[in-house]
C-alpha cells in the first residue's frame, strides 16, 4: 500500500488560489477599517439625534465653560458667559472644522487654520470669512432651551 502526495499542477493551483483568497480578505477588512467610519461620518444623522430643541440644566455649565451637543444633525456649542447663556454653531465658516473652547482665553478656537472666535461667535483672527451662526436659546426656570 502507498500513499501518494500531490505535488502536480491542482496542489499549487489549490494553494495559489487560498493565499489569493487570504491576501483579499485581510485587504478587504483593512479597507473596510478605514471606509466605514467616513461613511459613518458622513452619513445622514437619524431623527432621534436631529432634535429641534435641547435642553440643558443651568447647573451643567457653569460660568466660563462650554458644552458642546448636536443640534439638526451637526455640531455645536453653548457656552456659558458672563451676559448669559449663547449657542453657537460649532462647525467653523472656513473649512467646516469643529472648533473648540479655550477657556483660559474665553474664545473659540479652529484647530485646522488658527480661525479665533469670540464667545458670542464673531470672527477674531485667522481666516474664517464669517461669524459662527447663532442658534435661539432660552431659560426656563432651571433649564436652558436651545433651538
Amino acid at each position: 500500500m502507498s500513499i501518494s502526495i500531490k505535488t502536480g499542477k491542482n496542489a499549487s493551483d489549490s494553494k495559489r488560489g487560498f493565499l489569493k483568497l487570504l491576501f483579499l480578505s485581510v485587504m478587504a477588512a483593512s479597507f473596510g477599517g478605514v471606509v466605514y467610519p467616513i461613511i459613518r461620518y458622513l452619513s445622514p444623522v437619524s431623527q432621534q439625534q436631529a432634535a429641534e430643541k435641547i435642553e440643558i440644566l443651568k447647573d451643567e455649565l457653569p460660568p466660563g465653560k462650554a458644552k458642546f451637543f448636536t443640534y439638526k444633525g451637526n455640531p455645536a456649542v453653548v457656552i456659558h458667559t458672563k451676559s448669559g447663556f449663547t449657542a453657537l454653531s460649532a462647525v467653523c465658516t472656513h473649512l467646516g472644522c469643529i472648533v473648540k473652547w479655550l477657556e483660559d482665553k474665553n474664545e473659540l478656537q479652529c484647530p485646522c487654520h488658527a480661525g479665533r472666535f469670540d464667545a458670542a461667535g464673531r470672527v477674531i483672527s485667522g481666516p474664517p470669512p464669517n461669524p459662527l451662526p447663532q442658534i435661539a436659546v432660552t431659560e426656563s426656570g432651571v433649564k436652558i432651551v436651545i433651538g
